[in-house]
């Protein structure tokens, strides 16, 4: 299988694919106090990320034998309201599993997690679909244990396998199945304790682990996203709350804006929209928007869609259509002239816009602070603005994601997350939709 040097690799939940610390520590605290109990003082609360959490809640918390089921049932409730969503994949693994998934390797998954909450939690963080098969156990109680998992999770036939992980339960299961042992430093479990299990190799990030399981292997393309709106429609409010799920979910996100992005085309913006140069033309504003473009697309959008990355930027070519084309009076034809060899190539892969009549999206930008250049604009202009955003959206319906503007925030949020996902990874579209919820 080319230069890989293994064709099947299992890995571990909690500290390896997921930062899972914060959910499950948070978990923790909160079922303790539920039962009356306090934490021993200068217990290492991270420590709980790995091992079977009755050996944590024994050994570590002194919770009585009495109380262990109820510490269990306890946590496990807390866990799934609220802990698995405080979860986040760590930066570098969604490329990983993609790239091993592309490259026909065989990917799968062994956690000390019951079975049913492991396949729930890749589903939610969009990952069920590179797994080839899911390992856990069949409720709480530890049975099957890390050596046993390992092996179920392996394929019937391999040339050689490896276990990722950032315990020691990971590396000793590892030895025990007959396989290497690769040991994560970046999750929960220090380097000391790793070689001690007998890891074969450790690795400091995700990226040094695809390094190490596909060497010399170049990431993915990346996605270009942009969105878009007319102004006052909520749009960088949603830009926020869409890159913190993204960034939540393990894509690895370059956040810009238009105009600006980069300090040459920063230096633009504040000319276009000092309300001091009100005397400006429609074709020197047109040309400097242009010029503001074509170093972003230089200097950030293209660099970072090469190596792999999402860009999420707050407006791009659509709105110089919009805006000069249309509230100008310039002609879409005119403006795409003008941006071609800006743009030069890189259109987004995908846009969202926020639909929301232009004069109650303008009453709300008006009253939350003082307006540039542009928002002065008269009603005329915002209209003309808004009827050339929705022929672009009737011209190309396959990129544009069109979600209301006009009902609140988080169902805002909701409805763009769910569309984006669809476009970011078409192999989950059953996965995430029906469970994510904002923490």
């Amino acid at each position: 299988m080319g230069n890989f040097p293994y064709d099947a690799v299992v890995f571990d939940l909690d500290g390896t694919l997921f930062d899972a610390e914060e959910g499950i520590v948070s978990s923790v605290r909160k079922a303790m106090e539920e039962m009356g109990l306090v934490i021993p003082q200068g217990a290492e609360l991270r420590q709980v990320v790995g091992p079977p959490l009755r050996y944590s809640f024994h050994d570590l918390l002194n919770v009585p034998a009495e109380r262990l089921d109820e510490a269990a049932e306890r946590y496990a409730r807390i866990f799934r309201s609220e802990g698995m969503y405080r979860y986040s994949v760590y930066p570098g693994i969604r490329t990983l599993l993609r790239v091993l998934k592309e490259n026909g390797l065989y990917v799968a998954l062994a956690s000390s997690k019951p079975q049913e909450l492991c396949e729930h939690i890749l589903q939610v963080y969009c990952l069920r679909h590179y797994f080839d098969r899911v390992i856990g156990e069949t409720d709480n109680h530890a049975k099957l244990g890390k050596p046993e998992m390992i092996r179920r999770a392996l394929p019937e036939h391999y040339r050689r396998a490896a276990m990722v992980g950032d315990r020691l339960y990971d590396m000793e299961g590892a030895k025990a199945a007959g396989v290497d042992g690769i040991g994560a430093v970046y999750g929960c479990g220090s380097e000391e304790e790793l070689r001690k299990a007998g890891a074969d190799r450790l690795v400091s990030d995700a990226d040094a682990l695809r390094e190490l399981l596909c060497p010399s292997v170049p990431a993915p393309r990346g996605f270009f996203l942009s969105m878009e709106g007319p102004d006052g429609c909520g749009k960088t409010t949603q830009a926020n709350l869409l890159e913190k799920s993204l960034r939540q979910m393990g894509f690895e996100l370059v956040r810009t804006r238009e105009p600006g992005g980069c300090p040459i085309s920063e230096k633009i913006r504040q000319i276009i929209l000092d309300t001091e140069n009100a005397e400006m033309c429609a074709n020197c504003e047109a040309l400097l928007y242009a010029a503001s473009r074509a170093q972003h697309v230089h200097q950030v959008i293209r660099p970072a869609v090469e190596a792999g990355k999402v860009v999420l930027s707050d407006r791009f070519v659509d709105s110089s259509v919009a805006y000069q084309g249309g509230g100008r009076e310039m002609g879409v034809e005119m403006i795409r002239q003008i941006n071609e060899p800006a743009v030069d190539g890189m259109l987004p892969d995908a846009t969202v816009y926020l639909a929301i009549d232009h004069d109650t999206a303008m009453k709300r930008r008006l009253s939350a602070s003082r307006p540039d250049r542009l928002e002065l604009e008269s009603s005329a202009f915002h209209g003309r603005v808004q009827a050339a955003y929705e022929e672009l959206i009737e011209r190309d319906r396959r990129r544009f994601i069109v979600v209301s503007g006009d009902q609140p925030a988080e169902e805002i949020a909701r409805q763009v997350l769910r569309q984006v996902l669809r476009r970011l990874e078409p192999g989950c579209e059953q996965e995430g939709e029906s469970t994510w919820k904002e923490s």
